[in-house]
């Protein structure tokens, strides 16, 4: 089983949720890497997984979506150089528990983890991701896992289409037909999950439901016609957000599965690891122990 982090979510929930007064032995603020260090230590400490790779954000304002859709993610503040350290120091902790990361300038934490679901499903290799960001269920196949860790929930590929009401790879084209105000992604003024899904569930993906767009105001739910309106009015505007929506791909990232293989090291190696990331010297050896 290959293990892939989205690694920003978790480190977010840590800074909005721990006291701004932890620091670390380096006299940095440090709530958000407490935070991301529990989780990481407790999935490997728990799962022993022989691969695992924590994808990063690198690519806000610079990356590939920023140049299809200038207004992408508009509508949030851009971190502040405090958790811009933590970021650094939580890829410094990652390492030093032998995991793989990786980050692009060109496409986002999403992208990479979608990128390498694919090459373990080439190499037919089971995947869990690890996330709350609904964007990755896209990415789970047949075998796989979309694990929620903060709320300890599990979902396989039938439990997702089921959740969703629609197939997991059918969630890009939803997105954008009902839009994602999350990213700041336009969709159909109008138009929301629910009957993005109906549409989807009759003609399976974006461009049949584009070109059967005049059969929708035959479907049988409320408001049918204008919603056949809605998406002739706004063709152009769906295939946009599609580009944002979906997978963008960095080449330069590896092809095989062997470069997500985690790296193993003795206890004294990682806790010595852990505390020049600034982990205490208790806190490195426990969870080196744990882990090792």
């Amino acid at each position: 089983m290959l293990y892939l982090i989205d690694s920003s979510i978790y480190i977010f929930r840590a800074w909005q949720t721990l006291p701004a007064s932890i620091t670390n032995t380096h006299g940095e603020q440090a709530n958000a890497v407490q935070g991301f260090t529990a989780t990481l230590a407790a999935i490997l400490t728990d799962r022993q997984p022989t691969h695992i790779a924590c994808a990063f954000d690198k690519s806000s304002g610079t990356g590939e979506r920023y140049k299809i859709f200038p207004q992408y993610k508009a509508n949030r503040e851009p971190a502040p150089p405090e958790l811009k350290i933590q970021f650094d120091r939580c890829i410094q902790v990652a390492q030093a528990m032998g995991v793989a990361t990786f980050s692009s300038t060109q496409v986002e934490a999403d992208d990479i983890i979608g990128s390498f679901a694919g090459v373990a499903h080439k190499a037919k290799f089971p995947v869990t991701i690890v996330s709350a960001d609904k964007d990755l269920a896209q990415f789970i196949h047949e075998g796989d896992c979309y694990w929620n860790y903060a709320k300890k929930q599990q979902f396989n590929y039938r439990q997702l289409s089921k959740h969703f009401k629609l197939l997991p790879e059918q969630i890009a084209d939803m997105l954008a037909l009902c839009g994602d105000k999350v990213d700041n992604i336009p969709g159909i003024p109008g138009v929301g999950p629910t009957t993005a899904a109906r549409l989807l569930k009759k003609w399976e993906t974006l461009e049949g439901v584009i070109e059967h767009r005049d059969a929708i105001a035959k479907m049988h739910f409320r408001g049918a016609p204008r919603v056949g309106t809605l998406v002739s009015e706004h063709i152009d505007t769906i295939r946009l957000a599609r580009k944002l929506t979906g997978l963008i791909e960095d080449k330069s990232l590896p092809k095989t599965i062997s470069k997500l293989k985690r790296k193993k090291s003795s206890a004294k190696q990682i806790a010595q690891q852990l505390m020049d990331a600034g982990i205490s010297e208790q806190r490195a050896t426990n969870i080196s122990k744990a882990i090792s």
